[in-house]
Order: C-alpha cells, then sequence, then structure tokens
C-alpha cells in the first residue's frame, strides 16, 4: 500500500449506526466465550460426577479438530471472499451456534461420568466449528474495509464494548438462572435456552451490520493466493503474525483459566458460591468504563505498548488472587477488578493488531489468517480450564454430583487458590515475553507497514 492510498485509508471515518450493528454479533459470541468457560469444567464436576482429570480432557481434546478446522474455515472464507465479494454464507450457517450452546448442557438425565463426558465433549465440538463459521468472517471484516491503523482500533473497541456487555449480561445470568446455589440440570438447561435465545438475534444483527459496513467502505478485493496448508503455513512464516498470536495464545489460556476457576474460588476458598456474581462482576465490568481508555492510550503511545502495560497489570494482579482469604474480600474483589481493565485491553488492542498484520501482509489470505487466530483464541479457551482441573486432580479435589457434599483436603485448597493465582500470572509472564518480539507498531503507525 502506498503513502497515498494509506492517508487516503485514514481519513475514512465509518459511520456510528454500521459500527453499532457490527458490533452487536458479539453479544452472541459473549455468551459462547463466557458461558461455557465459566461453568462447563464446574457443570462436568460438580453437577455430573466427571472427574476432574476427564473432566479436563473433556474441554481439552476437542480443541484438537478446532485447530484443524478453523484455518480450514478461513481458506473457505477467503474463496467465499473471492468468487462472490462477501462472506455472508459462512455468517449464516454460523448463526446455528445457539443450537449447539442449548444443546451442550442438555445433557439426558440418566448420564453421569465417562458418558456425561462424551455427550459434552461432541457438542462442544460442533458448537466450537460453529462458532469458527461466524467469527472467522466476522473477524476478518477490518481487514476487508478501506480504513487505517486508528479506525481499525476504534471498530474494535465498538465491538470490545459491545462483547464485553455480552459477557457481562451472560456471566451474570447463567449463575443465576442455573439455580445459584442449588444449580440442577434442569436449571443449566433453562440457562443454555433462554441465552440461545438472546444468542440468535444479537448473531443476526450482525450479519446485517457488517452488510452496511461493506457497502459503506469495502476495500477493492484482492486476488485469492494459494491456500489450504499452503496459506497455513505462510501465515504462520509472518514473524510478526507469529508474535501476535503466540502472545494471545498465552492470554487467552490464562482469562479462560481465571473464567473456570472462579465458581471454585468463591464456594470453596470464600467459602459463599453466591460471589461467583460478584467475580464475574468485579472481572467484566471494569471493561465498560475502561475501553475508550485503553482506546485513547494505543492513540497517544501505540498498541503495543499498551498491550504490554495491559500483560504486566494483569500478572500483578493475579498474584494478590494467591493470597486468597487472609488478604480480605475487597483486596480480592480490588484484584479481580484490576484483571478486568487488563482484560479490556487484552481484547481491544489484539483484537485491532490482527488486521494491521493482515494488512501488512496483503489482505488476499485475511480469512487464513483470522482462522489460525480463532483456533488459537479456542485452543487457549481449552487450555486454560485443563491447566485448571490439572491443578484440582494434583491437590486430590474430589468431583461431586448436584446435591451432594464433599469435604475438600488441605491439598485440594491449596492447589484450588494457586491455580486461580500463582499459573495466572506465570503464564502471563510468557505472553509479555513473546509479545515484545512484535515490531509492526511502529510501521503501521507511520503508515509505512502497508
Amino acid at each position: 500500500m502506498t503513502g497515498l492510498d494509506q492517508r487516503r485509508d485514514d481519513a475514512v471515518a465509518l459511520p456510528r449506526g454500521p459500527l453499532v450493528g457490527f458490533a452487536a454479533g458479539s453479544l452472541g459470541m459473549g455468551v459462547w466465550v463466557t458461558v461455557p468457560g465459566l461453568l462447563l469444567l464446574y457443570f462436568l464436576t460438580d453437577v455430573l460426577a466427571v472427574t476432574p482429570w476427564l473432566a479436563g480432557l473433556t474441554l481439552l481434546l476437542p480443541k484438537i479438530a478446532d485447530v484443524l478446522l478453523h484455518p480450514w474455515i478461513g481458506h473457505r472464507c477467503d474463496v467465499e471472499q473471492a468468487r462472490r465479494g462477501h462472506r455472508r454464507r459462512l455468517l449464516l450457517a454460523g448463526c446455528a451456534l445457539p443450537v449447539a450452546f442449548a444443546a451442550l448442557f442438555a445433557v439426558p438425565g440418566d448420564l453421569t461420568g465417562a458418558a456425561a463426558a462424551a455427550w459434552v465433549a461432541v457438542l462442544f465440538v460442533a458448537g466450537n466449528l460453529l462458532f469458527a463459521a461466524y467469527q472467522v468472517p466476522y473477524l476478518a471484516t477490518p481487514a476487508d474495509l478501506r480504513i487505517g491503523y486508528h479506525e481499525r482500533t476504534r471498530l474494535m473497541a465498538f465491538r470490545m464494548v459491545v462483547l464485553t456487555l455480552g459477557i457481562l449480561v451472560s456471566g451474570l445470568l447463567a449463575p443465576l438462572l442455573t439455580g445459584g446455589d442449588d444449580a440442577t440440570r434442569a436449571g443449566y438447561l433453562r440457562m443454555a435456552v433462554v441465552l440461545a435465545a438472546g444468542m440468535l438475534a444479537a448473531m443476526a444483527v450482525g450479519v446485517v451490520g457488517i452488510d452496511r459496513l461493506r457497502r459503506t467502505a469495502a476495500a477493492p478485493a484482492a486476488p485469492h493466493g494459494a491456500g489450504g496448508w499452503r496459506a497455513l503455513a505462510a501465515s504462520l512464516r509472518d514473524r510478526q503474525f507469529r508474535a501476535l498470536v503466540g502472545a494471545y495464545l498465552a492470554m487467552s489460556t490464562t482469562t479462560h483459566l481465571v473464567l473456570a476457576g472462579v465458581p471454585y474460588y468463591a464456594e470453596y476458598e470464600l467459602g459463599r458460591p453466591g460471589l461467583t456474581t460478584v467475580l464475574v462482576a468485579a472481572f467484566v465490568a471494569p471493561a465498560l468504563l475502561v475501553t475508550p481508555a485503553w482506546l485513547a492510550l494505543a492513540r497517544r503511545v501505540g498498541k503495543q505498548r499498551a498491550l504490554l502495560a495491559g500483560q504486566a497489570a494483569f500478572a500483578a494482579g493475579s498474584l494478590v488472587l494467591a493470597v486468597g482469604r487472609p488478604a480480605g474480600l475487597p483486596v480480592l474483589v480490588a484484584a479481580v477488578a484490576v484483571l478486568g481493565v487488563a482484560f479490556a485491553g487484552m481484547q481491544l488492542l489484539p483484537f485491532s493488531m490482527l488486521p494491521d498484520v493482515i494488512r501488512a501482509a496483503g489482505a488476499s489470505r485475511a480469512g487464513t489468517y483470522t482462522g489460525v487466530w480463532t483456533a488459537t483464541e479456542a485452543t487457549g479457551a481449552a487450555l486454560g480450564p485443563y491447566a485448571y482441573a490439572l491443578c484440582l486432580a494434583a491437590g486430590g479435589f474430589v468431583a461431586s454430583s448436584a446435591g451432594q457434599s464433599v469435604t475438600q483436603s488441605p491439598a485440594a485448597l491449596d492447589a484450588l487458590r494457586w491455580g486461580f493465582g500463582l499459573l495466572p500470572a506465570a503464564v502471563m509472564v510468557v505472553a509479555v515475553l513473546v509479545q515484545r518480539r512484535y515490531t509492526l507498531d511502529g510501521s503501521a503507525r507511520s503508515g509505512t507497514g502497508h
């Protein structure tokens, strides 16, 4: 891209209406990202009586399919763009995700243990595939538009605010709809059906919003290059993309680990299962307030430096949580709020840096890049709960069925607390080290990186 083209792109400002419509699609995505990450591990171990090591595998193994299928979906997404000038068919197919979401929690009443785990695993694979069908073309949209460095951040800021709203609402409603302290299978199914209806409506609005954005500022379609494994290999040879996606894997793993640990931390460390809602609110609600601040910081110091600051803040807050009950509830809630502030930056900034990388490499393989990205996100969503499940298993945590009371050993309680605090801090340090290898930010801001 020439300097003149870059200045023209920087001059394009997207209208607010289509921006809001595009962002609405993230409401549905927020439910899928949040609820399984928050409740599925607990649903397996404390409602379906699945042992922790098997519950962890139930969430991890389906991601093997994601790693293979998401880049393929990305390739098909690029083919659709080249042939039809849009990616709408995949988006519409992805709108079946709410059905898989409801079925995920509709475990037949006579299934427990390994049989229940198998049901969840199969539906989790189906749901993740449909999630990719929607999310891959959705995230390719910024690279398909004729907009510049800062406007891509503005676009993703709208998405971030709405995504946060979806995470907050679903994160608060889901534990309440399941029955709170007395959650049952019927309660989980009720929760899934209610939230699935909202998902479908939001995702449909997102499809319309993407169409309106494309009519407003669509970039000229680039010819589709080599696909399949060659396209995948080309994306992984991109040094900037490797650094960004590697750091995002660590970030995704860490945030999903924390989400998976919240119900355990509230019940066993703090002694009050009802605090799950409080901790989720403390984690998610700050993002609604601080996203504009992250946007302003990125404009002032660049996305890379702002992201490194967010990662460091997340690691610091995690260390406070490792102290546990002696720190006092107000301090612990404040530490979770720090994690929430950092989480807002770790959602806005990487997702706005991804189209920078795609535009620098050439937009013809935007779907392949976003396919790898969503596979990375899905892998982190599995690795986080799996890592926490391993902590529980190492400490001797005892699984139970709904309504059954179990006393956990001191070793299990220690593992539960350290897995919620020390492990996230360690993984986030890895994210910082990998993120420091990303060097595109300076040239992208000046326009020479395109």
